[in-house]
Parts: C-alpha cells; sequence; structure tokens
C-alpha cells in the first residue's frame, strides 16, 4: 500500500502570524494533530503539531501570544504519494515523529499520520462483544 492510499488530502493550513491558540483551536476543530504552516518568508513549508502546542504551553508561555512561526518545525521530511506505507512508517520512527507531509511535483498534496498508516494495517475496530 502506497502514501497516497493512506494520506489525507484536506490540508489544514496556518500561517505564521496565526497564534497559538488559534491554531490549536482550528486543529480541534478539524480534528486533526498537525497543521502545514506556509510562510513564503521562512523557507516555505513547515508543520506546526499538537506537540509543539503542548511544548510550548508546558513551558509557560503563553497561547494567545505566541506565534506558530516561533515553533514550526521547518526541517521537514517530506513523502512522496509513491512511498510505501513502510518507508513512511520507518522515516516517522527514525525522526522521532507522527506527521510527514506529502509532497507531489514541489506541492503539498497531503499528510500522512501514523494514524493513517496503523488504519490501513489493522483491521478495522470491532464493536466489542455484549456480555
Amino acid at each position: 500500500m502506497l502514501v497516497r492510499d493512506a494520506m489525507s488530502t484536506v490540508i489544514l493550513t496556518v500561517g505564521p502570524a496565526h497564534t497559538l491558540r488559534q491554531a490549536a483551536a482550528l486543529m480541534s476543530a478539524r480534528r486533526v494533530g498537525a497543521a502545514v504552516v506556509l510562510d513564503p518568508d521562512a523557507g516555505g513549508i513547515g508543520i506546526l503539531t499538537e506537540r509543539d502546542i503542548l511544548n510550548s504551553v508546558g513551558l509557560g508561555q503563553n497561547p494567545d501570544t505566541e506565534r506558530a512561526h516561533a515553533h514550526t518545525t521547518t526541517d521537514v521530511v517530506f513523502a512522496a504519494p509513491t512511498w510505501t506505507l513502510e518507508q513512511a512508517a520507518r522515516a516517522m520512527a527514525h525522526g522521532g515523529f507522527r506527521h510527514l507531509v506529502v509532497l507531489d511535483r514541489g506541492e503539498v498534496a497531503g499528510i500522512v499520520s501514523v494514524r493513517d498508516i496503523i488504519g490501513c494495517w489493522a483491521p478495522a475496530r470491532e464493536p466489542a462483544p455484549a456480555l
């Protein structure tokens, strides 16, 4: 199975000036754990994850004043839609992260998460048997 089969093509994007609270609210509303940060002034494509927001709040920083650009990962590992899920999982395990931005011909085509990969590998959850 390939990354293109598991990735989400509906991508949440935020700008570098979004506050962490704004980004968190958008992520919560969309029920996603990461947002792609588009910042042409800082090199293009980055990623802001729930862990980035949690780390900031844990340090006592104010989510109403902290901006996405200060917490964005810019040395992003990108996946191709033609990667196998094994390649994506290996990249995530090696890098210690749970999301990969998927690029196709230099454009953001999707995002794939550990949850997406597990959903493809594991059988669908069955309801618990009645007692």
